[in-house]
C-alpha cells in the first residue's frame, strides 16, 4: 500500500513546480495580448524601424543634415533638384540623392533620417514631462479629495477650456520661438489630460480592499499613495502616454511649420515642410518625404497605443 501511495506526493509536487515555473506577470500577459493583435504588430514593426533609423542616423545619412552640396564638392546640382537614383535611370554623371535636394542644396534624405532623432526626442520628452507633472497633480487630487481636488481639477478644466494648439502658440509666443519652448508648451497643454487620467485611476483604487488592509496595518498616507496606489494606477497612464507621443509629434511639427518650433537649419520634419510649403507644386518631394515620415511615426505610436489599450482592458481579455 505504501508503494501505491507514493506517486501522489510526486504528482502534487510536480504540479506545484509547474505552477512556480511560470508565475503570473502583468507585463508578460500584456505583451502576449499585444502580440495577438495584427495592428499592434504592424505598429511595433514600424516603430522598430524608426528607432533603428534614429539610433544609426549618422551611419545611414550620407551627408550631414546642414551641409550644402556645394561645400561637399558637388557642382552639377541645382536648388530643389528632384530625386536622383542611378538604378532607376538617373544619369550617372549626376550625384545620387535618394530624396532630392532642398532650396539650400542640402540632401533631403539625410535631413529626414536625422529628423527621426528629433521627432522621437520631441515625443518622449514632451509626454514624459506631462506625465510626471500631470500624474502628481492627478494623484494628489484623487487621494486628497475635497478642497484640494476641487482646486486642482478646476485649474485643469481652465487649461482644457482653451484649444490646445492655440494655447501652445500663446505659450511659445511668450517664451520665444524655439524647439525647447515648443516642447514645453505642448507639455503644459497636455498636463490636464494625464492629470484627469491619474485622478480617475486613484479614485477607483482608493476604495479597494488592499488599500483598506494596508491602512488597517498602519501604513502612512504617503505610503498608501506612493507604494500601494500609484504602482497600480500607472497602466492607463502608460497607454495614454503612448497615444500622447503621436499627438505631441504632430503638435510640435505644427508649431515648427508656423515658425515657432524648430528653427533652421535644424532638421525637423515640420520645419522642413514649413520652409518649402510654397514649393509644393514646383518641388513636391520636399513636402512629401517629411510628411510621410510624420505619418508613419504617428501611425506607429497610435497602433501600439491602441494595442496596449485593448490588451490591458479586462473586458477584452477573458
Amino acid at each position: 500500500m505504501s508503494a501505491t501511495a507514493e506517486p501522489l506526493p510526486e504528482a502534487a509536487s510536480g504540479s506545484k513546480a509547474q505552477d512556480t515555473a511560470r508565475p503570473s506577470s502583468l507585463w508578460r500577459d500584456t505583451l502576449r495580448n499585444v502580440l495577438r493583435q495584427r495592428s499592434a504588430i504592424v505598429g511595433l514593426a514600424i516603430l522598430g524601424v524608426i528607432l533603428l533609423i534614429a539610433v544609426f542616423a549618422d551611419q545611414i545619412a550620407p551627408y550631414p543634415s546642414t551641409l550644402s552640396m556645394l561645400d561637399a564638392g558637388q557642382t552639377n546640382v541645382r536648388p530643389r533638384q528632384p530625386p536622383c537614383i542611378h538604378i532607376l535611370g538617373c544619369p550617372a554623371d549626376q550625384p545620387e540623392h535618394l530624396m532630392g535636394l532642398d532650396a539650400n542644396l542640402r540632401d533631403v534624405f539625410s535631413r529626414v533620417v536625422q529628423g527621426s532623432r528629433i521627432s522621437l526626442q520631441i515625443g518622449i520628452l514632451t509626454v514624459g514631462f506631462a506625465i510626471v507633472i500631470g500624474g502628481i497633480i492627478g494623484a494628489v487630487a484623487g487621494y486628497a479629495g475635497r478642497a484640494p481636488d476641487n482646486i486642482l481639477m478646476r485649474l485643469m478644466d481652465i487649461v482644457l477650456s482653451f484649444p490646445s494648439l492655440l494655447l501652445a502658440i500663446v505659450v511659445v509666443t511668450v517664451l520665444g520661438p524655439g524647439l525647447l519652448n515648443a516642447q514645453l508648451a505642448i507639455g503644459i497643454v497636455a498636463i490636464p489630460i494625464f492629470a484627469r487620467v491619474m485622478r480617475a485611476s486613484v479614485l477607483s483604487l482608493r476604495e479597494q480592499d488592499f488599500v483598506t488592509a494596508s491602512c488597517a496595518l498602519g501604513e502612512s498616507p504617503t505610503g498608501l499613495l506612493f507604494r500601494r496606489i500609484l504602482p497600480n494606477a500607472m497602466t492607463p497612464l502608460i497607454v495614454q502616454g503612448t497615444l500622447g507621443i503621436a499627438t505631441a509629434i504632430i503638435d510640435v511639427a505644427a508649431l515648427s511649420f508656423l515658425g515657432l518650433g524648430a528653427q533652421p537649419p535644424l532638421a525637423e520634419w515640420g520645419s522642413m515642410i514649413g520652409i518649402e510649403r510654397n514649393a509644393v507644386f514646383a518641388a513636391p518631394h520636399l513636402i512629401i518625404f517629411p510628411g510621410i515620415a510624420i505619418v508613419l511615426t504617428v501611425l506607429a505610436f497610435n497602433l501600439v497605443g491602441d494595442g496596449m489599450r485593448d490588451a490591458l482592458d479586462p473586458r477584452l481579455n477573458r
